[in-house]
């Protein structure tokens, strides 16, 4: 699909009364109204969504915590490669305030190119962040929760339009990062942050020129954590390939504050603590393209770049991994055993020496050790 052909088909959806919210979910054109009863949706009422939105109760939500100490490594996973990020600024592109955070509209001549078993085409990005009392990421490492996090959406174009894509499994990809407090400002973030004053209402839009969208990501882009999941907001369908970043991207104290205080939601408030509490991943595996600290598995992508749920395979794998750091523990305390049955020998003989020989040094004996664990 062209961009042109992509810009027809965002036209005939709003003719149509179909609007995308910040990762492209729908709401009909009507007046907006609060509460789970209603179309409009808000964060006060997340625990209550799955009531209009049943999607938003199943059993692969986003975000989640990452529990780095259970992922599986897969060799299998490439770095991700984008395409066609350096954009021109004559290019003007759409900043927006949806009442729910800000949303930059991409163009599908951006890309996906590498990293994903096919080709991705950009649809929008946007942030997540807290207040000043907290942060705010959506998806917590560990159970720490970072100052913010953007998404950079992308959909497969094999399906006829965007609206099939994000109904399909695997129709979405998106990509995400951790925003972290660093000791200065981040000017790739700048384009953005400095046009916030101007969509501080809900609603309100904005040209911004064209920049490098790559540089709001991490510079690294070969580490990062692959699992099935789904929108983090209504409808939450659960098509997504979430690529998360293991390198947080660094803005100044002052550029997150700006994030935190300047735009407003509904009922004219403040536009903050904008993100959804980690679901639960119900039997999912977590993909790293690393070899985390704390894990020692190994087990290789099956195929496509998440892996289905309960895979035998997968299964297969870590029973034979936990047989051989059993095997492993069972060698240590047999080799820990005889090194001391070999030191008490040492001593008895040492006793039953004659008068006249000199006494032996005492030895003491480690056991070597190997790290099977360093990066």
């Amino acid at each position: 699909m062209s961009c042109t052909r992509l810009g027809l088909s965002l036209l005939l959806l709003a003719a149509l009364g179909w609007t995308e919210d910040e990762h492209g979910s729908e709401h009909a054109s009507h007046p907006k109204k609060k509460g789970p009863d209603h179309g409009h949706w808000s964060y006060a009422d997340k625990a209550q969504w799955q009531l209009e939105y049943p999607y938003c109760g199943g059993q692969m939500q986003s975000p989640i915590n990452i529990d780095t100490n259970s992922t599986i490594f897969s060799p299998e996973l490439q770095p991700v490669v984008l395409a066609g990020c350096n954009l021109d600024p004559s290019e003007q592109l759409s900043l927006m305030n949806n009442g729910h955070t800000v949303v930059l509209q991409l163009p599908g001549s951006l890309t996906i190119a590498g990293g994903y078993p096919q080709e991705h085409r950009a649809m929008q990005l946007h942030l997540h962040w807290g207040s000043p009392a907290g942060p705010g990421s959506e998806h917590t490492v560990d159970g720490r929760r970072y100052d913010g996090e953007i998404h950079m959406v992308y959909y497969n174009p094999s399906y006829e339009s965007i609206k099939e894509a994000m109904r399909q499994p695997g129709g979405l990809a998106v990509l995400a990062a951790f925003l972290q407090v660093g000791p200065e400002d981040n000017v790739h973030y700048q384009p953005l942050l400095e046009q916030l004053d101007e969509i501080q209402e809900e609603g309100k839009e904005t040209a911004v020129a064209g920049f490098n969208i790559e540089g709001l990501l991490p510079t690294n882009l070969g580490r990062y954590y692959r699992y099935s999941g789904s929108l983090t907001t209504p409808p939450c369908y659960q098509t997504v390939n979430w690529t998360v970043f293991n390198q947080t991207v660094l803005l100044s104290k002052e550029q997150i504050s700006l994030l935190e205080t300047t735009l407003q939601g509904d009922d004219d408030k403040d536009l903050q603590n904008n993100f959804r509490l980690t679901q639960s991943l119900h039997g999912r595996k977590v993909l790293a393209s690393f070899q985390a600290a704390l894990s020692p598995r190994r087990v290789p992508l099956p195929g496509a770049g998440c892996p289905p749920c309960g895979d035998s395979e997968n299964q297969l794998g870590l029973s034979l991994q936990t047989a051989d750091v059993l095997a492993g523990l069972f060698g240590v305390l047999f080799a820990v055993t005889a090194l001391a049955f070999l030191i008490y020998i040492h001593k008895q003989r040492s006793q039953n020496t004659r008068p006249d020989s000199h006494p032996k040094p005492n030895v003491i004996y480690t056991a070597a050790t190997t790290d099977e664990n360093a990066v």
